[in-house]
């Protein structure tokens, strides 16, 4: 299901939780649960690995993590904003001391000249840290390979943001 390398890199994240006794929560839209499915892959990750939202739909992510309907409004479900909100949101509503958001167009439809398929924020905060958001547009073509793509650069990002 994962390459090698996406198991790698998850079990990375959940060695560097380990040995600073974190907790991890995931909220994700475009990635439909795989940044969590990637972790839970590992065996015994049950031990950090606190919970993952996905919330697909904009109504989810007002509903479990708390994201205000005037920042879709204003910014749209794909903007670093909506991507800031849901991490926060995340820690917020977990017993999780670093989290991670995933935003996007997975495409092939979907996008338009504005906000393009293949366009994907992610968001990432460890408590007692400021957030990190970054911009993507991933032009591999498929919506598996942008859903795999963004899975990837968000255990980057979230091994960048435990290691600071």
């Amino acid at each position: 299901m994962f390459t090698s390398e996406l198991l790698a890199s998850a079990e990375a994240v959940l060695v560097a939780c380990r040995q600073r006794g974190l907790k991890l929560a995931t909220a994700e839209s475009c990635t439909g649960g795989l940044v969590a499915a990637a972790l839970t892959e590992i065996a015994g990750s049950s031990d950090v690995v606190d919970r993952g939202f996905v919330t697909y739909s904009n109504q989810a992510k007002t509903d479990m993590l708390g994201v205000a309907p005037p920042v879709i409004d204003r910014h749209g479900a794909v903007s670093a904003a909506v991507a800031l909100a849901m991490v926060e949101g995340a820690l917020s509503h977990s017993a999780a001391h670093v989290a991670v958001s995933v935003t996007g167009i997975a495409g092939p439809g979907g996008g338009t000249e504005q906000k393009p398929f293949g366009l994907v924020y992610i968001a990432a905060h460890r408590s007692g840290a400021e957030p990190v958001v970054q911009r993507f547009h991933f032009t591999s073509g498929t919506r598996d390979a942008i859903r795999r793509d963004a899975v990837r650069e968000a255990l980057r990002l979230l091994s960048e943001v435990i290691e600071a």
